[in-house]
């Protein structure tokens, strides 16, 4: 009865879908037809099904609870949840220490030349203070991605751009364009954690391939593609998330070769480009915009407050996105959002901002491995750019039993399970080295990992 409430609650058995035979159902559960057949006629008795003479049984609908995405999936503890990390670090508190967060403190972002957007805007015309925003977003934004991505050898049009009201809406907008639910996606393992929890919401499957130093596995690539036949690939190019690593030509051109092969679309989230010292490779430059789907935001590198992404693709589906946009969020991103970004990346400032920040991150990312060193976590590559250190435990030791350790001292870290669709990164932690600077975070950690055990 458990097994069919969980199916109606996660959606994988909705309003009107005809529940498996008894027999089949029997022969699932490894039960006797004669229990499955008491478990369908208490159900039905509850109103939670209901039988057809000659057809079978039907969900009913009746009192069907709100959709819970904690919920979905595979059982698993609160704390390797791919919503923990995001709940405590969007809740913390002043005095809370975030060495687990995805974005860079307040003092390294470029406060002036937002401030001096905002002055700008409040001098500008009323209708961009008042009005939504057109339907794919702000032309001269648009126009100058377009120049950004010719400069990396991708031919772009205004027709393949639209901005959106984020990255993750960018994804979620894909999703609904291009999947159904029971639909297969493919991620890396592991993966960027917010990645599975918008999937649970759009009723997919999830399979998972190994990721390497150099990308993904492509032996394991090639057989998971040709096995599970996913519709989506999704992935980050350039300074994965959370590892770091980059992916080298040879694993690129063989993702796009087996995506060609098995009619796979692939979601290329390039949000870290700008974090890198030079140029990687990437799949939407190579492809050409014609199988990838290239999506990005400025969260990371000017503001997590001015909401805006992006998506480029082909220009018939930028057309269909843009209609979902409407439905959903009636206009593109705020033009606020747009102004104050486009005054930012057109000035001198963006460029001299970035430099000193890869700078300041290339120190932070040394300085950070050698302090956590002496504890025994060892980064599983050095990253060329960004702020991720993606960090293996001492043998023995469970990243989110020491995560629930060191909340007791205000730290908040991100275990590696939460990044992962198998469950197989238990022994990783993946560190922001821009909030490694307090020597609490070291404290915190050292007791963590030398207290007693605690079961896992």
């Amino acid at each position: 009865m458990d097994v069919v409430r969980v199916k109606i609650v996660n959606r994988s058995l909705a309003p009107g879908d005809r529940l498996p035979s008894i027999r089949r159902f029997a022969r699932s559960m490894s039960a006797s037809p004669s229990t499955v057949a008491e478990v369908y006629a208490r159900l039905e008795a509850e109103g939670v099904i209901r039988a057809r003479r000659g057809s079978g049984f039907y969900v009913t609908g009746a009192d069907l609870p709100p959709m819970a995405l904690a919920e979905m999936g595979e059982p698993r503890e609160r704390t390797v949840d791919p919503f923990w990390v995001s709940r405590l670090s969007l809740d913390a508190g002043s005095s809370d220490l975030m060495p687990g967060c995805g974005w860079l403190p307040a003092s390294w972002m470029p406060n002036g030349a937002i401030r001096k957007g905002l002055r700008a805007l409040s001098r500008g015309e009323a209708g961009l203070l008042t009005d939504y925003g057109s339907t794919r977003g702000a032309l001269a934004l648009r126009r100058l991605l377009i120049g950004r991505f010719a400069e990396e050898g991708l031919p772009a049009t205004v027709s393949q751009v639209m901005l959106t009201g984020s990255g993750t809406q960018a994804i979620d907008l894909i999703c609904r364009l291009l999947l159904r639910p029971g639909d297969t996606v493919l991620l890396d393992d592991p993966c960027y954690f917010n990645f599975q929890a918008l999937l649970r919401a759009h009723q997919v499957r999830i399979v998972s391939v190994p990721f390497t130093p150099e990308g993904p596995d492509a032996d394991g690539f090639e057989r998971v593609v040709s096995a599970e036949k996913p519709r989506l690939y999704i992935t980050n190019s350039a300074l994965h998330n959370p590892t770091g690593a980059t992916v080298s030509p040879q694993s690129a051109y063989r993702v796009l070769s087996v995506a060609a092969s098995h009619g796979m679309t692939i979601v290329e989230d390039d949000i870290f480009a700008d974090f890198e010292p030079a140029l990687s490779p990437r799949l939407a430059v190579l492809d050409g915009l014609n199988r990838v789907i290239r999506i990005g935001s400025f969260s990371k590198t000017l503001s997590a407050s001015i909401r805006c992404g992006y998506i480029a693709a082909r220009q018939d589906w930028i057309e269909s996105l843009t209609d979902l946009q409407i439905a959903t969020c009636f206009s593109g991103p705020s033009p606020l959002a747009a102004s104050i970004i486009t005054g930012i990346l057109t000035g001198g400032s963006y460029r001299r901002h970035m430099d000193e920040l890869r700078q300041r991150l290339a120190s932070a990312r040394e300085e950070t491995a050698k302090r956590l060193a002496p504890l025994g976590l060892v980064p599983w590559v050095m990253p060329r750019g960004g702020f991720y250190l993606w960090c293996r435990l001492p043998e023995g030791l469970d990243s989110s039993s020491i995560a629930q350790r060191c909340m007791e001292d205000k730290v908040i870290l991100a275990p590696g399970n939460v990044f992962s669709v198998s469950q197989t990164a238990g022994g990783f932690l993946r560190f922001n080295v821009a909030h490694m600077a307090d020597k609490r975070i070291y404290m915190a950690l050292e007791k963590a990992m030398t207290g007693p055990a605690r079961p896992v």
